[in-house]
């Protein structure tokens, strides 16, 4: 019988590529919650899932898809975040853009006006280069060719030593149980950094992030400022980010 089950729940997993334990509760309702961390275990073991905070995800399925092919992905939400996500920009503020196909939306909006900007986006210089006013900084670090996001310690050196009125932060994934996450435990770093050396911190995600899980937890509500989306949040996620006095944009 635990077989079968088992061998529903890793179907169910590669067909989503991703599932969160409530997902896989309501999946198997007749067993309980340790059973299915056994089953989870017992699928990890084999090789075929690999266990992440609050579910899991086929061991086989990447999570850094090219920076090319996410920035195909909902152009008109990340145009949205974009437009939202200017308002917070003021002359004479220094910002941090995080790597990510959002924050290349934002930087080719900006407007051209006096300003600091640090980044962690390798292949932002090329977009930035056309602002004559802002002082760009481009962070050194290890390259990670899927998303062009430079990251190590000593990315995590250089953004210790600068002061961030404003870090905009692109999120992979958002749970309820897992909170603000990521794919890459040395960007997740990075990311945690900054969130928590800004004066502001700002999370950009398009409504396909919620309920998604990503290995590496950066942050949770009460950790953020402001949190921007292309549409309506859900409305536990409004509720949840009222009581954490997050502002929802």
């Amino acid at each position: 019988m635990y077989q079968i089950r088992q061998q529903k729940i890793r179907e169910y997993i590669f067909s989503k590529g991703i599932a969160t334990i409530k997902e896989l509760q309501a999946l198997c309702p007749e067993v309980t919650f340790m059973t299915l961390h056994r089953d989870l275990n017992t699928l990890q073991q084999s090789g075929y899932i690999i266990k992440v905070r609050g579910g899991a995800r086929a061991a086989s399925q990447s999570l850094d898809p090219s920076f090319n092919s996410r920035m195909q992905e909902n152009p008109a939400g990340k145009e949205i975040i974009a437009q939202k996500a200017l308002k917070l920009i003021k002359p004479g503020i220094s910002v941090f853009f995080d790597a990510g196909t959002t924050n290349l939306a934002l930087i080719r909006a900006l407007p051209d006006i006096s300003m600091t900007i640090f980044t962690s986006g390798a292949n932002f210089a090329g977009e930035l280069a056309r602002l004559r006013q802002p002082s760009v900084n481009i962070c050194c670090g290890a390259l990670n060719r899927a998303n062009m996001a430079l990251s190590g310690q000593s990315t995590l050196n250089y953004l210790g030593e600068i002061n961030i009125d404003i870090g905009f932060i692109g999120v992979s994934g958002y749970s309820e149980d897992s909170g603000f996450a990521c794919g890459k435990e040395s960007e997740k770093l990075v990311k945690k950094l900054v969130i928590g050396s800004a004066r502001t911190s700002v999370m950009l995600m398009d409504r396909s992030k919620f309920s998604k899980i990503m290995p590496y937890t950066f942050a949770g509500l009460p950790d953020v400022d402001y949190v921007i989306c292309d549409k309506r949040p859900p409305d536990l996620f409004t509720i949840n980010a009222r009581q954490a006095q997050t502002t929802v944009l």
